[in-house]
């Protein structure tokens, strides 16, 4: 049996073995057969599959989205729509993150423009209204 030893198929993949026993954990990456011996021996597509594990999460994919992006290019019937609406849907997710860190960012802004740096931490007006907001919850 030939195949690819787990160094080479993560040296190939750009990522560390770490990264391709966990994929293999979370059924991303099926687990290769072994060979005689005990070596596991994985298929050259290995690395194509788990490059495209990797470069879904730099777009911001959950690994369980990506599961589901790689049950659709396995199922027959999946349309090219179903992968887009997909991604329709990672940007909206993205764009709502980007609106809560913009609200975080406004609110760390106006706090810090209330603190002059000096005085002792008692008096600072960034921890009081860290501790004003804590007690309104």
């Amino acid at each position: 049996m030939t195949g690819l030893k787990v160094g080479e198929v993560a040296k190939q993949a750009g990522v560390n073995l770490q990264t391709i026993h966990y994929y293999e954990r979370r059924g991303l990456l099926p687990r290769p057969p072994r060979t005689e011996s005990n070596y596991r021996a994985y298929p050259a597509e290995a690395v194509l599959r788990v490059r495209f594990v990797k470069r879904a999460q730099e777009l911001g994919f959950t690994l369980k989205e990506i599961k589901e992006l790689l049950s659709l290019r396995a199922a027959p019937r999946t349309r090219c729509a179903d992968v887009r609406e997909r991604a329709e849907t990672k940007v909206r997710d993205i764009d709502d993150k980007v609106r809560t860190l913009q609200a975080m960012r406004r609110a760390l802004t106006k706090l810090i423009g209330e603190c002059s740096g000096s005085g002792p931490v008692s008096q600072c007006p960034i921890l009081e209204a860290l501790d004003s907001e804590a007690e309104e919850q």
